[in-house]
């Protein structure tokens, strides 16, 4: 999907744009799975910890595939790795609405919900040309929102195009499973939409059901008071970045924009680290002084791995 111009070379120049923010506190999800050690600053995640995300990445990798393959939850390897899921909703057309799916995790008893990404350099292009602007949130959308929070509009105006679907799927897949958590994954794109489900779905279910998202080389989707709402209302959230991925640090922080909590930074395969605050996690092992501009980045990373997972439509095999 296209949502801005090609990328303008010289605005390269502008890599100032990508870094500070504000700071709030990362929780310590699933705390009784996971062990981990302090850091200079950083927590170290354990293996088992880290091994936690990986189902999270084969739902954000199984996004890509084929609405065919999604809907029979035959897409090849990501679906393998996640048996039994029961898809109740699919639909996109990975043009002018990204592909997406509501379904069943049994083991989990969790109601899932999927969003797809887009070409990665692309994606990039998109982000760094400027050609876009932060816009107020509709309060119809997510009732109670900040009126001072803010967000990218070509995100706001993708996820507003499924949102009133998703809800619906979700409302019927928690009345008819009896789940009482919802789990939002996506990559990239995916990613962003994916976060702002997390909040939607908060604003628009009853408290008792929980929810929890997990993404994968996430761009900024919206302020500080976006930032600041959202974590005061988001508190089971992960927001993964691998190596030297490019796509985490835009649109810049310059340009008005600000992550929420959450930052899981992998430094190399098989280590990471949880980084403290919002988007100003100053150590050496986090995203923002790991790449501090484009031109230190490597695109490639955006695909992964995440522990071992490749994310993008070549790897729906």
């Amino acid at each position: 999907m296209r949502l801005f111009q090609p990328l303008i070379l010289p605005l390269i120049s502008s890599s100032l744009v990508w870094g500070l923010a504000v700071p709030a506190p990362h929780p310590d999800l699933d705390a009784e799975t996971r062990s981990i050690v302090a850091r200079d600053g950083v927590t170290t995640l354990s293996s088992a910890s880290f091994s936690a995300i990986t189902p999270f990445a084969q739902f954000a990798r199984a996004a890509y595939c084929s609405p065919s393959g999604i809907s029979g939850w035959s897409c090849g390897d990501a679906c393998s790795a996640l048996p039994g899921f029961k898809v109740s909703l699919s639909g996109g057309d990975g043009n002018a609405i990204q592909n997406y799916f509501v379904g069943f995790w049994p083991s989990q008893n969790a109601i899932v919900v999927g969003h797809e990404g887009t070409d990665p350099t692309q994606f990039l292009s998109d982000l760094t040309d400027i050609n876009f602007f932060l816009v107020d949130l509709d309060q119809n959308l997510f009732p109670g929102i900040d009126s001072a929070a803010q967000g990218h509009n070509g995100f706001l105006a993708e996820h507003a195009k499924t949102a009133s679907t998703i809800l619906g799927g979700v409302k019927q897949l928690l009345t008819s499973t009896g789940a009482t958590t919802v789990i939002t994954v996506g990559h990239s794109l995916g990613g962003a939409l994916a976060e702002l489900d997390a909040l939607f779905l908060t604003l628009n279910l009853p408290s008792s059901v929980h929810i929890k998202s997990v993404t994968f080389g996430t761009p900024r989707v919206g302020n500080p008071e976006y930032a600041a709402f959202f974590d005061s209302r988001v508190a089971d959230f992960e927001r993964i970045n691998n190596e030297k991925d490019p796509v985490p640090i835009v649109p810049g922080r310059a340009l008005g924009f600000s992550h929420v909590h959450g930052e899981i930074h992998i430094v190399s395969p098989g280590n990471a680290v949880s980084c403290p605050g919002d988007d100003d996690a100053t150590d050496s092992q986090c995203t923002i002084k790991t790449t501090p501009n484009i031109l230190v980045s490597n695109i490639l990373n955006h695909l992964g791995p995440y522990n071992g997972v490749m994310i993008g439509t070549i790897f729906c095999t």
